[in-house]
């Protein structure tokens, strides 16, 4: 479980191509937002 105030896991994304990793942010503001999968009741 995540906390307020812990640290954020070394998300990895792949998108057009491109592998972006959350620790190639570090010491930088990032909004990290989640969302549910579209269509569904969440």
């Amino acid at each position: 479980m995540i906390n307020i105030g812990d640290a954020a896991p070394d998300v990895t994304l792949e998108t057009n191509g491109k592998t972006i990793k959350l620790s190639d942010h570090r010491g930088k503001n990032i909004v990290l937002y989640f969302y549910p999968k579209d269509m569904t009741s969440g």
